[in-house]
């Protein structure tokens, strides 16, 4: 079952509010608890050993993982990757692999913003899921360079929130949360390749909606479902990334 997490008023403070249930409630999961092993990538440096973490590694190929929920040291991370590669070489490519089951919308939209507001093109990949907010930043991505694996599972929905206070307070926040709505269904309307009114879209988020890769393709949030890389686009791949 889903549901919508429910935000309580602590004792002294009814003023709490927010605005970071733009996720997929069901496969959300908890942090890990103790330390997590980094695999590392050992090289020959002129008769040396240097090690990196394979992250750092990735980001030297243009690169960049989003793993997990989108919140605010996620967003800070991916935003400075992608500022940092623009810087590098402006006219490369930057690809985005996506498993996310959503999260802060202003974080998210901090993504959204420096991915079209730099000079590379970022192409978007999504493995395993793309829920909510992760959904909008796959679909925000470069037209024509937006995939999803075969077994992808993507999720679409209307922000949610919750706040607590006087009523006209409450009466505000209320009409911030209708405003990021039909802003984020503009962006969506904007990056779809299909054909959608703004009626549309608001009924398609009405509810949790989950889609296939197919489905996703058919809606027009990806652009092609990515089975098996070939030695061929390996070889383009790696002529891009030499000139």
């Amino acid at each position: 079952m889903f549901a919508t997490k429910i935000l309580r008023a602590p004792a002294r403070n009814v003023f709490r509010q927010s605005l970071r249930s733009f996720s997929s409630v069901h496969s959300r999961a908890e942090p890990p608890k103790s330390w997590t092993p980094m695999p590392l990538i050992t090289e020959t440096i002129g008769g040396g050993y240097r090690q990196s973490d394979i992250f750092s590694k990735l980001l030297q190929e243009r690169i960049i993982c989003l793993n997990g929920e989108v919140n605010d040291v996620l967003s800070a991370a991916v935003v400075a990757q992608l500022l940092y590669l623009e810087s590098d070489a402006p006219e490369k490519a930057i690809t985005l692999y996506i498993n996310s089951p959503g999260g802060s919308v202003t974080a998210g939209l901090a993504i959204y913003d420096t991915m079209t507001y730099i000079r590379s093109p970022v192409s978007t990949v999504c493995v395993g899921q793309a829920a909510s907010m992760g959904s909008l930043l796959l679909c925000g991505g470069e037209k024509g360079k937006r995939f999803c694996l075969p077994h992808s599972s993507i999720m679409v929905h209307q922000p949610s929130g919750g706040y607590f206070g006087q009523a006209s307070d409450i009466a505000i926040h209320a009409q911030e949360i209708l405003r990021v709505r039909r802003k984020l269904n503009e962006i969506y309307i904007k990056h779809l390749t299909k054909a959608h009114t703004l009626e549309d879209v608001e009924r398609l988020m009405e509810r949790d909606r989950f889609l296939s890769a197919e489905e996703a393709l058919e809606m027009g949030i990806v652009d092609e479902i990515l089975q098996r890389r070939t030695e061929v686009e390996d070889q383009k791949k790696e002529g891009e990334n030499n000139t």
